[in-house]
C-alpha cells in the first residue's frame, strides 16, 4: 500500500487521531507527515474544535445529524450497512453511535431492521471464541506479517495481498496489494511503513519464503535487514497458524469486506481498493475485540525511528568476533563451522555457554545459532539455529 496513494483528507485524518493520542509527539508526525509544525498545529487546532469536518477547507457541512423519529433511524441503519455489506448488528451501532444518531437502537433491533429490509445477517460470523487472548501491552510491541496466498486478476496476473498488523491495537499498518512474495517487495513495504510509523520492538512471521527458509532454516536475508534496523525476529511454530492469530483473522476480514466482489482488474485496482479499506478498517470499522472501538483507538507510532544506515554492530569487549565467509563458515582455533548464508560478510559475536566449547552466536541483539567447537563433534559442520519460534499462546 503505497501512501502517496493515500488521498490527502485521509491523510489530514490519520494525521490528527495520531496526535490526538496520549503522549504523541506531534513534531514528530510532522517530519513523517511532511508538513510543517505549523500546518500541523492548525490542523488539530480544528480538528479539536470540529472535528472531522474542521478538516475541510470552506466546508459547511455540520458535524453530526441527530435523527428524530423512527423512520430517518432506519434509514441511517440502512445506509450504514450499504456502505459496509459485511458489518452486523453490534458494528453498525457503534458507528450510529459516533455520529451521533439518536435514539441510538439496541444491536437486537439493527439486525431486525436488517432482516425486515431484506438485508442478510449472520454471513460473516466469527465462529467459536478463543479460549483465550494473549495482547501485547503497548502499540509496536509486536507487529505479524504474512501474505494472504495468492488471488487471480481479471488480466491474468496473481495478486499477492501483504499484511502488517499491529498487535496491541490491530492497526493495519501495511496492506499492500503486492505482485510477489519476493524479498524486495516485502521490504519495500516496510521501508514505507517504518518511515511513517516507526520501528516495532519485535515482528513475528511464518518459516515459509522470503522471511524463512522452511523449519529449521529461520535466517534470510530480509530478517538481516530487520535485526540491522534494532528489530527482534521471530517465527511461529511450524503448522501453528494460531500463533499469528490477529493477522490470520485480519484475513478473514480482508476477504470479507475487500476482496468479495468480482476479480480486481489489474494491480492498481487492487491497490485502490485496499488503500480506501483500510482507511475504513483503521479509522472506521468497529473491533470487538476493543470494544467496538476502530484501531486508531488504541495505536501510536513509534518513537523508534528508521535508519537509513544502521550503525555497525557494537559488541562486547569479551566476544568472540568473526566474520562469515562467503561460503558460510567461521572460524574459532582453526576449527571451521557454518553459519547461515545470509549472514555472509557479517561480524557476528561468539560467546560461551555453560558447556565448555559450545558458543551462542549473535548478530546484533539477535541469538541466531548455537555452534560446538568440541575437538570431539560427529560433524564440524552442525549448527544449531535459534529461530525464536514461539508457542500458540506465548509473549514474543
Amino acid at each position: 500500500m503505497p501512501f502517496h496513494e493515500v488521498s490527502r483528507m485521509d491523510a489530514k485524518l490519520e494525521f490528527v487521531r495520531l496526535a490526538c493520542a496520549p503522549g504523541a509527539n506531534v513534531r514528530m508526525l510532522c517530519r513523517r507527515f511532511g508538513v510543517s509544525p505549523t500546518t500541523g498545529y492548525k490542523w488539530l487546532d480544528r480538528y479539536r474544535e470540529q472535528g472531522a469536518a474542521g478538516l475541510v477547507e470552506a466546508s459547511r457541512r455540520p458535524h453530526g445529524s441527530p435523527m428524530r423519529c423512527d423512520g430517518q433511524v432506519e434509514a441511517a441503519v440502512l445506509e450504514l450497512r450499504d456502505a459496509h455489506p459485511a458489518w452486523g448488528g453490534r458494528k453498525l451501532r457503534a458507528c450510529l453511535v459516533r455520529q451521533g444518531v439518536q435514539p441510538t437502537p439496541a444491536a437486537s433491533t439493527i439486525t431486525a431492521i436488517l432482516r425486515r429490509h431484506g438485508r442478510p445477517t449472520g454471513l460473516f460470523g466469527g465462529g467459536r471464541a478463543d479460549w483465550m487472548r494473549f495482547e501485547h501491552p503497548e502499540p509496536n510491541d509486536l507487529w505479524q506479517m504474512d501474505h494472504k496466498g495468492h488471488v487471480a486478476m481479471a488480466d491474468g496476473g496473481r495478486l499477492h495481498p501483504l499484511t502488517v498488523l499491529d498487535d496491541h491495537s490491530r492497526f493495519a499498518v501495511v496492506l499492500k496489494a503486492s505482485p510477489d512474495q519476493r524479498t524486495a517487495s516485502v521490504r519495500e513495504a516496510l521501508i514505507e511503513a517504518f518511515r511513517r510509523y516507526g520501528l516495532p520492538r519485535a515482528i513475528i512471521t511464518d518459516n515459509g519464503s522470503p522471511w524463512g527458509d522452511g523449519p529449521g532454516s529461520p535466517w534470510t536475508p530480509l530478517g538481516v535487514f530487520l535485526i540491522d534496523q534494532g528489530v527482534r525476529v521471530a517465527h511461529s511454530r511450524p503448522y501453528h497458524p494460531q500463533t499469528m492469530g490477529k493477522d490470520e483473522r485480519f484475513h478473514r476480514t480482508l476477504k470479507a469486506e475487500a476482496m468479495s466482489g468480482p476479480p480486481f482488474r489489474d494491480l492498481c485496482a487492487a491497490g485502490q481498493a485496499f488503500t480506501r479499506w483500510r482507511q475504513i478498517y483503521n479509522h472506521e470499522r468497529p473491533h470487538e475485540a476493543l470494544g467496538l472501538q476502530p484501531p486508531i483507538s488504541r495505536y501510536q507510532p513509534s518513537p523508534r525511528a528508521y535508519r537509513e544506515t544502521p550503525e555497525p554492530p557494537d559488541y562486547a569487549p569479551d566476544d568472540r568476533v568473526r566474520r562469515v565467509q562467503d561460503a558460510g563458515f567461521v572460524s574459532l582455533e582453526g576449527r571451521k563451522r557454518r553459519i547461515p548464508k545470509a549472514f555472509k560478510g557479517r561480524d557476528i559475536a561468539l560467546r560461551p555457554t555453560a558447556d565448555d566449547g559450545v558458543y551462542d552466536v549473535f548478530y546484533r541483539h539477535q541469538t541466531i545459532a548455537t555452534l560446538d567447537f568440541r575437538s570431539d563433534t560427529p560433524d564440524p559442520s552442525t549448527v544449531h539455529h535459534v529461530s525464536e519460534q514461539v508457542s500458540t499462546m506465548s509473549p514474543v
